[in-house]
């Protein structure tokens, strides 16, 4: 089987820690180059020092705040003009935070909405023409795995993670024709930052010890365990490579079997 990115740039977002690092470390040693977003020009750097280059890949960065769409839009035209091109867009933004959706805000879906779908679809629009014009296009969109099932105490995240497949889906329609294949990986619980703030979220909102909270989430999952990010991202990989060009508008649960659906 063969991998490799070679001559591919890949974007990937949220790539300065967790499962969009990992992301990027992997792409990289599959020959592919990078170009980092995220808003921590710091982080970025020392991330860009650790991507593979052993092929002579050429990796780059953009300081981007999903938290403002506008500026993220003239960013990435920015790269656009100085010539810069990617087919491979890897749409990953940090989750809402834990909590009862009758406890949210309009404002806060509002914000979340934004920061995912917003900006991934701006993303996209940019693009996409080249992809189409290079005939090889891939977008994986790192979601989670409550696009299968709700997760309790997630209320906002559950919902913006169903609107990011629902348009994700809808996208693979219009894009496949072209070479171009739209799919979503659904990450079970992660070794991230992500994942201590969801159990300390959970452990205050239920009145229990953090581990109760950690032993209680590893009997739901047949693998007994939590997952390392490097395995989100050799999935994430292969949806990348040649070797997945026939697999389209699908939601890959990588979950250690978690997830009770078909």
């Amino acid at each position: 089987m063969n991998l490799s990115l070679k001559g591919k740039r890949a974007i990937v977002c949220g790539s300065t820690q967790g499962i969009g690092k990992a992301i990027a470390l992997m792409l990289s040693k599959q020959k592919a180059n990078i170009t980092l977003v995220a808003r921590n020009e710091t982080k970025l750097k020392n991330v860009l020092k650790e991507l593979d280059d052993s092929d002579n890949q050429q990796h780059n960065f953009i300081v981007a705040d999903f938290n403002d769409p506008d500026k993220l839009k003239a960013h990435i035209n920015t790269f656009l003009s100085e010539g810069y091109n990617a087919e491979i867009l890897i749409n990953n933004t940090g989750g809402p935070p834990a909590g009862q959706i009758m406890n949210a805000k309009k404002e806060e879906f509002d914000q979340y909405i934004s920061m995912h779908l917003h900006c991934s679809h701006i993303l996209v629009k940019a693009l996409v023409p080249h992809m189409k014009k290079s005939k090889f296009g891939r977008i994986v969109n790192i979601i989670s795995v409550s696009v299968k099932a709700p997760i309790q105490n997630l209320g906002i995240s559950n919902t913006v993670r169903w609107a990011m497949a629902s348009w994700s889906k809808t996208l693979s329609f219009e894009l496949g024709k072209f070479g171009i294949t739209v799919n979503n990986i659904l990450p079970g619980f992660t070794l991230t930052e992500r994942l201590k703030d969801l159990i300390n979220a959970n452990a205050i909102t239920y009145h229990k010890k953090e581990k109760e909270i950690e032993d209680e989430y590893k009997l739901e999952i047949p693998s007994a365990r939590f997952a390392n990010p490097e395995e989100i991202a050799s999935a994430t990989c292969f949806l990348c490579s040649n070797e997945a060009s026939y697999i389209n508008g699908i939601n890959l649960p990588v979950d250690g079997g978690y997830s009770a659906t078909l």
